[in-house]
């Protein structure tokens, strides 16, 4: 497997991520679905990774900057056939790394309350995430659980 930075210009993660888009649409409320399209992933403020396996997608996780001293874990996604194979722990793990290396001593994130997202909770709290309040723009929400990781 290789884990790499994306431009999210190529065809295959448009694909990957609308699928994903689709997804959290089938799980979620509207009015409380937080992924970000594209346009919502190509902003400088957010660098996003793509894991691949012999060339093709498997899996991707973005981190969108807050501030000077947060982030945003955001748009973390496993292809299906890749669950429960270490792709998404390989991807968190990086992520933390990666926001340590660019000077942020906090990580958020928001998912779902939902029993789909329950083995993504579980995955957070295994690396060091807890439950906090809302934060950014986030508003209290009784579909969305808000995360926190102290780096």
């Amino acid at each position: 497997m290789e884990l790499v930075v994306d431009d999210l210009s190529g065809p295959e993660i448009a694909a990957f991520l609308e699928a994903h888009i689709e997804e959290m649409k089938a799980v979620t409320p509207p009015q409380s679905k937080h992924a970000l399209d594209l346009d919502g992933l190509r902003t400088s403020t957010v660098t996003f990774w793509t894991v691949l396996c012999e060339g093709s997608v498997v899996g991707c996780a973005a981190v969108k900057q807050l501030n000077d001293a947060s982030g945003e874990v955001k748009s973390m996604r496993v292809a299906p056939s890749y669950r429960r194979s270490g792709v998404a722990a390989l991807l968190l793990q990086h992520i933390i790394a990666e926001s340590e290396r660019m000077g942020l001593s906090r990580l958020y994130l928001e998912t779902g309350s939902f029993e789909f997202f329950e083995p993504a909770r579980r995955l957070y709290l295994k690396h060091g995430f807890q439950y906090c309040s809302p934060f950014a723009d986030y508003r209290e929400d009784p579909n969305s659980v808000f995360m926190t990781r102290v780096l």
